[in-house]
């Protein structure tokens, strides 16, 4: 499907590794010109050749600590000299340490919210000017499926998480008038870099979907209704389309891209 991405600019914050990655790779499969935003260059150098080899016509990695709002307004400063105009944000980045909610610190629920709420809060206000100047605009955020189905073990992460669905659905709300549709994406057990180091750290086999979906049910009793663990780039799909032109009329919305672990 074409998705009206030829020639389109957008930004991928975190776009250099896992779900963020694999958005990245969609957008350029489809012919945008794709930003990815980080902290770590050879990450996202790699990135961005990756990303012009699948057709992107200007890929370029900047790199940023969206925890530093100085940081993060330069990188948009860079978005708008080199194509004057952005037609999607994706915000991707939101880790948080894991632990119940006895064992956690102050400085623990603090990151938690700095990188899973405040990097997304700091990136739309700095991209809102160059998203306005474009034909159309579309910005997707990603929460996570575990603000729907708690785990004792992610509180913290899933209380950002929460943020971001919350604070995306008042943004759809005020930027409805330009016509900025803001989405988000909820995705619920994804092999990532983080979930696959969680399953060797625990013995599990994370290179086996399967296998990794058994040990989640038995570590933190999410199963999904699907008998696998996903994949980044089935992840990277949905926002795709939620990010593109072909969306036309939905905004305001949280999709689950979960195995249908939220149908109970």
């Amino acid at each position: 499907m074409d998705l009206g991405f030829r020639g389109a600019a957008t930004v991928v914050v975190g776009g250099g590794r896992g779900m963020g990655s694999a958005t990245a790779q969609c957008l350029a499969d489809d012919g945008a010109r794709v930003a990815v935003v980080g902290r770590f260059r050879e990450v996202l150098e790699a990135a961005a050749v990756d990303l012009t080899d699948r057709g992107s016509p200007d890929a370029v990695a900047i790199v940023a600590d969206i925890g530093d709002p100085t940081q993060v307004d330069r990188a948009f400063a860079e978005v708008g000299e080199r194509w004057g105009e952005l037609n999607a944000l994706v915000n991707t980045v939101g880790p948080g340490a894991a632990g119940n909610f006895e064992e956690l610190t102050d400085a623990q629920w603090q990151e938690a919210f700095d990188a899973g709420l405040m990097g997304m809060v700091r990136c739309v206000p700095a991209a809102l000017p160059l998203l306005r100047r474009a034909e159309w605009a579309r910005i997707v955020n990603f929460s996570a499926h575990s603000t729907q189905r708690q785990s004792t073990r992610l509180p913290a992460y899933t209380a950002a998480k929460a943020a971001v669905t919350s604070v995306s659905k008042n943004l759809s709300l005020l930027l409805a008038k330009d016509e900025i549709m803001v989405n988000v994406v909820s995705p619920g057990s994804i092999s990532s870099e983080a979930l696959l180091a969680w399953a060797d750290s625990v013995g599990a086999d994370g290179a086996d979907p399967y296998r990794l979906m058994s040990a989640i049910d038995e570590h933190f009793g999410h199963p999904a209704h699907l008998p696998r663990a996903g994949l980044p780039h089935e992840i990277g799909a949905v926002a795709a389309f939620l990010a593109s032109k072909r969306n036309s009329y939905m905004t305001g919305a949280n999709v689950n891209v979960d195995g249908g672990s939220d149908f109970v």
